[in-house]
């Protein structure tokens, strides 16, 4: 009876080949790639009964492997049984099987068919080894290392790479790394021409942290090695340092790998150019760029140009970054430049841009999206309003099969928690199997981007709990059986809450945060230390926020912005001058326009008018910062509130038309509702309808200059103007944070659990207040009523709840420290001021636009906001 044709899940062959396939057939297709090809005559042998012998079956269990068919792998195996071809003087066969169940994921069946093996040789170790790998069990694959020498087997270089990589990944106990080096030494593994096992070693200390060893390595290789044997070694340097975050010091090992005359190749360039877009070093990015211009090999690759694109891309010139990309022919644009431009657009928030090239890479190229792809185009599906398929990206996504990609997963996630599904999100997040630190952080951004703080810190608790297990379950683990690993959390982590703290004005919660990075020695990360220096300034804590500026290693350009921001909200104007001096002398860090935007406010806030319009002159002279429409803003509200309007709305003028002009219309709205002017204010609001019709605030601030000026009929008919749009202003609602909890109130309400008990002490501290001469400021009031009901209204706004509550729950002589979502009425900020003097009490009042700090009946804003 014939024999059955392997069920291979190939397209069948010909009808009537003209040669008939043989083994050599086989190994020839595998050889040149022809995987479909490989196993089609692989059944094509089967099906005519002609010999399959041991040197088919590897070559197509190889290609097999490469096209993860593990059906194939399946019938392989059944034909190497049957025809007894796993027994013999070599393991060939079996070892063929072993690699390619691994690689189509199916690893119980790998060590099955290991057990079951009657010989084993060198060959069989690695290939184990190598599967363990591939699947993370990095203690086992070290266990299969020791049964390997045990067995008398030699060990390759080919061994040592498989076990560097374990050794890598046990970054809690280096000493594993550590011995394996000295083994290798021990053995000759290092020995001879070959390089790879030497670069396997670098790129192990490296992931180890231990780059200092990495680098006393490298200086272990002599002039002679370097030239003649070395730009792979030179480039896994220069990668495993840009990696490690050391750019400059992988700037300095190209330009030493230059003058030792080591030609770059194109890994070189595509190695060493993140360096220049994460130390900011756009010079050193373009001498680069002009070394690969003169070697056209290099200009011609693909790759190069990607690290190219992605280089202008991070260092915000998009428009070179595209240059770079149009001089690629369609034909010659690999997958990897076209993610780059993507991801470059996405970064810069140019979302349609970054959509067109998405769509233009599949409809003109032929090139197919991968999972790298997706995880850059869908921040730019959920920001763009211009994109209405958002959801169907997901079906997108299903379709091509990349739903189970832990990148797309992430990009996902976070997508949904932009549109404010947070079900959704957390669907995604339930399918991923095991939660690693990006996926966590994924989740816990999307909760605080939505203004969930309390659910973010509740997974932060959980991420912390993953992979805590009893010491039975310990024992699986360092077998391979556990599911998910111990993970904590990082900087990025840190990043993501400590805003969430700034927002609540929650600086408890941020100490705690604080004291994580100190024991895990994240504190003196720049990203980090920039964070919590903005925690404790939105705080209210200006002292600590200084103290970690100052305690902190290195700084840059937002370390620096957040500082004097901080300074500027808090109306201490002149030393937030003093400290922009400083970062200019320093050198550390270059101001650009958020410099400018901060100091600018402080001088605002501050009265500082001749020192803010200097600034606001000499900025694009002596800075070449360009004065965008944000900073002429600033220049408005500086004119404005010192009362020099017509200045001000000279400046406005001086403008282009159109939306650019909405941030200096309304700073000047808010001066003439300061300085009461009906005429300007009504010119202002009036564009303002036009730029914004649908925003609040601008028909807020009309309404409270009308009112002002005792003009009733017109406060009403703006008023009447804002239902017929639907417009409605937002409620008022402060917070406090007392005992790790935010208790919130709003104007008038009666929801909190206590909130009798804090009417009845503002009734109180309201009968005080005016027996000590205070009179409430009913201007604030919009509506045309009798004074005593404006009066009643005002005594219950949430500011005064949330001090009153403070007042209540805090012992004698705490700083009270409360937080609004809009600016403080003037009647508010002087009740603040009698209440701070009465209770002897420091009050820290936090508005939509600055800090107040009331001690003894004054405020730190000098009356100025």
């Amino acid at each position: 009876m014939a024999a059955t044709p392997l069920p291979v899940t190939s397209p069948p062959s010909p009808p009537h080949p003209l040669h008939p396939p043989t083994a050599a057939t086989v190994r020839s297709l595998t050889a040149a790639g022809d995987h479909a090809a490989a196993l089609r005559a692989l059944s094509s042998l089967s099906a005519a009964a002609a010999p399959l012998d041991r040197f088919a079956l590897p070559p197509a269990a190889k290609s097999a492997a490469a096209l993860r068919s593990l059906p194939a792998v399946r019938s392989i195996h059944g034909a190497a049984l049957r025809r007894d071809l796993l027994d013999g003087p070599t393991p060939a066969v079996a070892n063929a099987l072993l690699t390619a169940y691994a690689r189509c994921g199916d690893l119980p069946a790998a060590l099955a068919l290991f057990a079951a093996m009657p010989g084993r040789d060198a060959v069989t170790f690695n290939s184990l080894i190598s599967a363990l790998c591939l699947f993370r069990h990095w203690l086992p694959a070290l266990g299969a290392l020791r049964d390997m020498v045990l067995e008398g087997h030699p060990l390759t270089s080919f061994t040592l790479v498989s076990v560097l990589l374990a050794c890598s990944h046990l970054a809690d106990d280096p000493r594993f790394g550590r011995e394996a080096h000295a083994f290798a030494l021990k053995h000759g593994l290092l020995d001879g021409d070959e390089r790879f096992a030497f670069n396997a070693l670098l790129s192990m200390y490296a992931r180890l942290g231990l780059v200092d060893d990495a680098r006393r390595l490298f200086g272990t290789v002599g002039a002679d090695d370097a030239l003649g044997g070395g730009v792979v070694t030179w480039n896994t340097m220069v990668s495993v340092l840009v990696q490690s975050g050391r750019c400059g010091e992988a700037v300095e090992v190209l330009y030493d790998m230059v003058a030792r005359g080591v030609r770059p190749d194109g890994v070189t360039f595509a190695s060493a150019l993140p360096a220049c877009s994460q130390l900011e070093m756009l010079s050193v990015g373009r001498e680069m760029h002009a070394y690969v211009l003169k070697d056209a090999d290099l200009a011609a690759n693909s790759f190069v140009a990607s690290a190219l694109v992605d280089m202008y891309a991070s260092n915000e010139r998009v428009d070179v970054a595209r240059r770079v990309f149009d001089m690629v022919p369609v034909g010659d644009r690999q997958l990897g430049l076209w993610n780059a431009m993507v991801c470059g657009y996405a970064q810069a928030g140019m979302d349609e841009d970054a959509l067109e090239i998405f769509a233009r890479m599949e409809a003109e190229a032929s090139v197919i999206p991968s999972e790298t792809t997706m995880a850059g185009v869908l921040p730019a599906c959920a920001r763009s309003e211009a994109f209405a398929g958002k959801e169907a990206v997901h079906g997108y996504v299903l379709k091509r099969g990349m739903a189970d990609n832990r990148f797309v997963q992430n990009a996902l996630m976070d997508m949904y928690a932009r549109l404010g599904d947070m079900d959704a999100a957390r669907r995604i997040f339930a399918a991923i199997e095991p939660h690693d630190a990006v996926s966590w952080n994924t989740l816990i951004t999307g909760c605080v981007v939505q203004g969930q703080i309390s659910d973010a810190f509740q997974l932060v608790r959980e991420m912390q709990q993953q992979g805590r297990c009893t010491d039975a379950a310990m024992e699986d683990a360092i077998a391979g059986a556990a599911d998910e690993e111990p993970v904590k959390p990082n900087n990025i982590t840190l990043m993501t809450l400590l805003p969430g703290c700034g927002m609540l004005a929650a600086a408890e919660r941020g100490k705690e945060i604080h004291g994580y990075a100190v024991r895990h020695a994240l504190d003196s990360d720049v990203a980090v230390g920039s964070a919590l220096v903005d925690m404790y300034a939105k705080g209210g804590c200006l002292a600590l926020s200084r103290a970690v500026f100052d305690r902190l290693p290195r700084r840059n350009v937002i370390t620096w912005n957040v500082l004097i921001m901080a300074y500027g909200m808090h109306g201490l104007g002149d030393k937030a001058i003093a400290l922009f001096d400083r970062m200019v002398a320093s050198d550390e860090a270059k101001p650009n326009e958020v410099t400018f935007i901060a100091a600018l406010a402080a001088c605002s806030h501050s009265g500082m008018v001749d020192r803010g319009l200097e600034l606001f002159h000499s900025m694009k002279r002596d800075h070449g910062v360009e004065p965008t429409p944000d900073l002429h803003a600033c220049a408005v509200d500086i004119l404005g509130r010192a009362g020099r309007l017509d200045e001000a709305y000279n400046i406005i003028n001086s403008m282009g038309p159109g939306e650019q002009q909405v941030s200096a219309w309304s700073s000047f709205l808010g001066a003439c509702r300061l300085h009461r002017n009906v005429e300007l204010g009504e010119i202002a609001a009036e564009r303002l309808f036009e730029l914004e019709p649908d925003e609040a605030s601008h028909y807020v601030l009309l309404s409270n200059i009308y009112s002002a000026a005792g003009l009733w009929e017109k406060s009403s008919e703006v008023r009447s103007r804002m239902r017929q749009r639907g417009v409605s202003k937002e409620p008022g609602c402060s917070w406090i944070e007392l005992d790790g909890a935010i208790h919130r109130f709003m104007a008038g309400e009666s929801v909190h659990p206590e909130s009798a008990l804090v009417h009845a002490h503002m009734d109180a501290l309201w009968e005080r207040m005016r027996g000590q001469g205070y009179k409430p400021d009913t201007s604030c009031v919009l509506h045309d009523i009798e004074e005593g009901e404006k009066a009643a209204i005002l005594r219950y706004h949430s500011e005064k709840l949330a001090i009153a509550f403070g007042l209540l729950r805090t012992p004698p002589g705490a700083t009270i420290r409360v937080a609004k979502n809009l600016r403080v009425c003037n009647d508010c900020h002087e009740a603040a001021k009698f209440i701070s003097r009465m209770v002897g009490r420091e009050i820290v009042l936090r508005d939509v636009r600055r800090f107040h700090h009331f001690v003894d009946g004054a405020c730190s804003c000098g009356d100025y906001w």
